[in-house]
């Protein structure tokens, strides 16, 4: 559901960064061939790919096997990431373990765990023209993931554009949280009551 909504978001001619976990379902619901996914480990026109066609030598940033469109292209890292830092990635759509009242976002680190690898988030939220942020609106233990402000280490001090739970779609407009629309099923008290954050209410 949030990776159908945030699908419908995305205009056609964009170039699209996903980042691991549900933003990686986003592709299922596009099927626009102007819509060119990027990854950070070096393609340009990342396809699914069936069980039967997988090479173990290409695979996404999160390491999952993918395939390539027709006029695909490759490159190294260095080139890839100066895309991002240039500008030259639309949107990024990322995943967090929190999202703070202005926007800014903790989705690399939890202190006092292990640190996987640091990945492409830093640069993503600096360079993409466009932010959107997917994530279960609460934590394992009941509690929000749209806080007051960050616990965990943040990502970047650049706000996201939008954030899109089970329960809610926000936008960052001029630093605030701004409740724009409701998940099917989901009510307004229900985001009240799992929300942390300070928002307005802009349905």
């Amino acid at each position: 559901m949030i990776a159908r909504r945030v699908a419908s978001a995305i205009p056609s001619l964009s170039i699209v960064n996903l980042g691991i976990g549900i933003p990686t379902l986003v592709a299922q619901y596009i099927d626009d061939p102007k819509i060119y996914f990027h990854t950070e480990n070096g393609l340009l026109g990342v396809t699914d790919v069936g069980e039967e066609d997988i090479d173990p030598n290409l695979v996404n940033a999160g390491k999952i096997p993918v395939g390539q469109a027709i006029g695909a292209s490759f490159f190294n890292s260095a080139d890839s990431f100066a895309m991002i830092r240039g500008g030259h990635v639309d949107v990024a759509i990322l995943g967090a373990l929190q999202v703070d009242a202005t926007g800014v976002i903790a989705n690399w680190a939890v202190p006092g765990k292990n640190i996987i690898g640091v990945g492409g988030a830093m640069d993503l939220l600096v360079g993409a023209k466009k932010v959107i942020v997917t994530m279960t609106h609460t934590a394992k233990d009941g509690s929000s993931k749209l806080v007051e402000k960050c616990t965990y280490p943040i990502t970047s001090t650049r706000q996201v554009d939008m954030i899109v739970t089970e329960l809610a779609v926000f936008e960052v407009i001029e630093g605030k949280l701004h409740l724009v629309e409701l998940m099917p099923g989901a009510t307004l008290e229900e985001v009240r009551k799992n929300t942390e954050a300070h928002f307005i209410e802009s349905l």
